[in-house]
């Protein structure tokens, strides 16, 4: 390629899929409920793109991390306020530091460079910073060879920080309330004495971004250090919700206890059995709320943007195209595969493969999300919601598409025996795999 943001082809990639699930509950809000919209004038159910996004997050990580997929090998993100942590372990187990120097050493490392930490009298919350940190997940071990190089110097600075610390504690004690100490000391500890400049500099550069892919992809904020660098993300992810009206089950659940059952199961006479009667029952009973439904899902890919992350994080002009193209091929396999965890074990979620996925490409994103504005209602449509949504969602492309110049014939993927019959009969060629959405 001429440079580095010479696209192949169109800069966008749109992503829309249809997925039934039944029973489940992969998000919920504060009261342990299933999230909610009302969109066309009824209520829907909703999963967040903050939980997709972790979870395409972690699948591509955790593949990459294994060597498996697009992306083996390549250097990814950990999102964490435990850096202070990863970087006191690599000093204890690679530079032979006792772990309590280390510890507090790297805490003041990372306060001086602007981070805010937890109160320190409170030990579940004293080492972790205040806000994640998404950086690249060697970040603690780079800290922790400087420091470790810089021993000396570091050390005499970091009395004279604790003694700052100290000092501005003792001046707010005088005059405010307790509460306003702790935040004053928390706070204001690394405006007092400065990470000396070298040292500030290798640590900001540990955090970077740098050559984390998943950085490139999804992006990272971080307020707190206004001269280290944020990313703005090359995925543009929606909530999914249910093409049709919420449907909701408050299943109530009886827990054995598996002692009480033994006892009772292995009376020797009746004496023992009424007493074990005494006490039957349930272990423990309650109720959860589980959903059903059909679901509308989009995501965009910004290849444009994909690349110019790549270049700012470092690679060379020869590979960022390789790159961009294994992170797409990535991102779309997590866009189909990953799902959120939760009640995973008593609900199988994660089991799920979608009706339809719907991939195409145009110079800039769209989302049909307004396909299915108007509630689907299967008993009127006499046929399950995940069919006539496919049917829909590929009328409105089609519809779309003979209006616009700028996006290319659906590829599509599914894996429903009767979608594929609906794709069949509207004369699509199905691709037969991930891969295949791909450009």
């Amino acid at each position: 390629m001429t440079s580095p943001l010479t696209l192949p082809g169109p800069q966008y990639l749109s992503l829309h899929l249809l997925e039934t699930l039944a029973a489940v509950l992969p998000v919920r809000d504060e009261n342990g409920m299933p999230k909610t919209i009302v969109y066309g004038g009824v209520e829907r159910h909703m999963i967040t793109s903050q939980a997709r996004r972790r979870a395409e997050r972690v699948h591509s990580r955790n593949r990459a991390n294994r060597g498996e997929g697009a992306l083996a090998g390549r250097t990814m993100g950990v999102r964490t306020r435990e850096w202070a942590l990863f970087t006191a372990r690599a000093l204890q187990a690679t530079h032979g530091w006792e772990y309590d120097e280390a510890v507090v050493m790297a805490r003041a490392v990372l306060e001086g460079v602007g981070l805010k930490f937890g109160d320190r009298a409170k030990k579940t919350v004293a080492h972790l910073t205040k806000v994640l940190v998404f950086a690249p997940r060697d970040a603690g071990d780079r800290i922790a060879a400087h420091v470790h190089s810089v021993r000396g110097e570091l050390e005499v600075w970091l009395g004279k920080f604790l003694a700052a610390q100290e000092a501005a504690a003792q001046k707010a004690k005088s005059k405010r309330s307790k509460a306003a100490v702790d935040d004053t000391a928390e706070e204001g500890g690394s405006k007092l004495l400065a990470l000396p400049r070298t040292s500030r500099a290798t640590v900001l550069a540990a955090l970077a971004p740098r050559d984390a892919i998943d950085i490139a992809l999804y992006g990272r904020f971080l307020a707190e250090i206004p001269d280290s660098p944020n990313v703005d993300g090359a995925i543009q992810s929606a909530h999914a919700f249910t093409v049709h009206e919420a449907e909701q089950t408050d299943d109530f659940y009886a827990a054995a206890d598996d002692a009480k059952l033994d006892r009772k199961a292995n009376a020797l006479d009746f004496l023992d059995a009424a007493e074990t009667a005494e006490h039957g029952g349930a272990g423990m009973t309650g109720y959860q709320s589980l959903i059903s439904g059909t679901f509308y899902r989009h995501a965009v890919l910004d290849r444009l943007r994909l690349r110019t992350n790549l270049v700012a994080g470092g690679f060379a002009e020869d590979e960022v195209e390789v790159v961009a193209a294994a992170a797409e091929g990535e991102f779309v396999t997590a866009f189909v595969d990953a799902f959120p965890e939760a009640k995973r074990n008593s609900t199988a979620s994660t089991g799920s493969l979608p009706v339809l996925v719907l991939a195409f490409d145009g110079d800039r994103a769209f989302n049909y999300a307004s396909a299915f504005q108007k509630p689907i209602d299967e008993a009127a449509e006499k046929a399950p919601a995940g069919e006539v949504a496919a049917r829909r969602l590929l009328a409105h492309h089609d519809f779309v598409r003979a209006r616009r110049t700028d996006l290319s014939a659906v590829r599509a993927l599914t894996y429903d025996l009767a979608v594929h019959g609906v794709l069949q009969e509207l004369g699509i060629k199905d691709v037969t795999s991930v891969e295949g959405l791909t450009a």
